[in-house]
């Protein structure tokens, strides 16, 4: 009799999702889905909310990357407006952009993903999260929440607090760096190298124990985008859209981020709330054709940057990335090596952290361009942790949200996601019988993408999870229960 296997909630990720895994009569696994259980309807209340509220609104979306959707709803309301920032407010919506990725990739990697990579996959899930890596390598996380402290400090020191600064604005930002603040992150700067240039020696290391997850994690041929600069430098906030697919090979360049719905398509499926969205020159990927290498799916995110940049533009982060692309060829296809990717960003954004404070202006007199509504449509893109990140207003001739469209970088994965599951599925599970080992191997593959479904997660002790047997026609033939 067919089967499914139910993994509900999936743990140790920024919110709550469910992976159903159907077997066929012989155990066998035939399919598998990432559902996204949760509606949040941010897009939908926004209606009817001034221009001017919308970044300080939008970045309450996430109490991990608010960064990132302050700045880029800031971008919309520059488009709305018509106006090009002061030059210096780019700079610092630059810093504090490089600030919250290095606070969302050291979470990521040290505090959610690292219990099974130095832990084991295999481990007891009793141990296997932060106070178990604090045991087992304290200076490895101690370093880690070091790092993560010096990304939220620079939000802070910008933004006045660590969480939803509602500094960015339409035109500009609010207030500029102290001097005193300049200094602080300048002291940090070496301590914060040395931990993620050790993080990364350390994890090359495992990669000889993890084989099998290389191989299997997210390892298939799909298109990757992302920003670049005009010379095709890695890009965190401005620039162009480029897509590269698994040969290396770029197949659109130089592409207006503002006019995005030419190339990105969005839909839906009945089975999960968030959407999918595709590269519409290939079309969307019907479901018994998505391992076909000719359809839409793309990947976004910091493995997609690497593969997509023809340079970070930094000494260490460039010799970094040099090494890292021999991983693959034209480009590294396995989704496993999103941490490799992360903590090379890390080292990125700390390096150029410190060159734009070398080249601040710390006595600006102008931080803010004023105007009116001047457009009635605006679209603002950056880069955020996870991946390119859209937003969309339409306004009214007052700047009163009439239509608001979010397209978020976990969205842009969910293809993606969801043939990484079934992937690892195929290659652990060959029967009924699902080991602790087997499971913990199929959310470590969702959390390889570091997705962000909503503003939770569940880090400490055992993990919780609903596994459930149910046959086709809908009768439970198993079910266990973990708290």
């Amino acid at each position: 009799m067919s089967k499914r296997i139910v993994i509900d909630p999936v743990t140790r990720i920024e919110g709550h999702a469910k992976i159903t895994i159907y077997l066929d009569d012989s155990g066998q696994v035939t399919d598998a889905r990432f559902h996204i259980t949760e509606f949040r309807g941010f897009e939908k209340f926004c209606e009817g909310r001034p221009l001017w509220e919308m970044p300080g609104i939008t970045a309450r979306i996430c109490g991990i990357c608010p960064v990132s959707h302050l700045l880029a709803s800031a971008k919309a309301g520059d488009r709305i407006l018509s106006v090009t920032i002061p030059p210096v407010a780019e700079k610092l919506r630059r810093l504090m952009n490089l600030a919250q990725i290095i606070q969302s990739h050291a979470l990521s990697f040290f505090h959610l993903s690292a219990p099974d990579l130095l832990l084991g996959m295999d481990s007891n899930p009793a141990t296997r999260n932060v106070f178990g890596l604090m045991a087992a390598e304290p200076e490895l996380a101690r370093g880690g929440i070091r790092l993560r402290q010096f990304g939220q400090e620079i939000i802070e020191l910008l933004g006045g607090k660590k969480i939803h600064p509602s500094w960015a604005v339409p035109g500009g930002v609010r207030q500029a760096l102290s001097e005193a603040g300049r200094t602080h992150i300048l002291s940090r700067i070496s301590e914060a190298r040395t931990t993620v240039i050790n993080a990364l020696e350390h994890f090359k290391k495992l990669l000889a124990n993890y084989e099998q997850e290389i191989q299997t994690f997210g390892n298939f041929p799909t298109l990757f985008m992302g920003l670049v600069s005009a010379d095709g430098t890695w890009e965190t906030y401005d620039g162009y859209i480029r897509f590269v697919d698994s040969g290396g090979n770029i197949i659109a360049d130089k592409l207006d981020p503002t006019r995005f719905q030419d190339y990105i398509g969005e839909a839906v499926e009945s089975w999960s709330y968030l959407k999918f969205p595709y590269y519409r020159p290939l079309g969307y990927p019907e479901e018994q054709n998505r391992c076909n290498l000719n359809n839409g799916i793309y990947r976004v995110g910091p493995l997609a940057r690497l593969n997509i940049c023809d340079r970070i533009g930094t000494p260490l982060a460039d010799q970094a990335l040099q090494e890292f692309r021999q991983r693959g060829k034209g480009t590294v296809n396995s989704s496993f090596f999103y941490h490799y990717a992360r903590l090379i960003e890390i080292l990125a954004c700390i390096e150029h952290i410190e060159l734009l404070l070398d080249n601040l202006d710390m006595s600006p007199s102008h931080l803010r361009a004023n105007a009116g509504i001047n457009q009635l449509e605006g679209v603002g893109v950056s880069e955020a942790p996870r991946g390119t990140l859209f937003h969309h207003y339409q306004v009214d001739e007052n700047g009163l949200i009439q239509k608001a469209n979010l397209i978020i970088a976990t969205g842009q994965n969910n293809l993606a996601m969801n043939r990484t599951v079934a992937q690892i599925a195929k290659n652990f599970i060959h029967s009924s019988e699902i080991t602790e080992g087997i499971l913990n191997r199929i959310e470590a593959g969702i959390r390889a993408f570091d997705p962000c479904l909503s503003c939770s997660t569940h880090a400490v002790g055992q993990m919780p999870l609903h596994v459930q047997l149910v046959s086709l026609n809908g009768s439970l033939l198993n079910e266990v229960w973990r708290n």
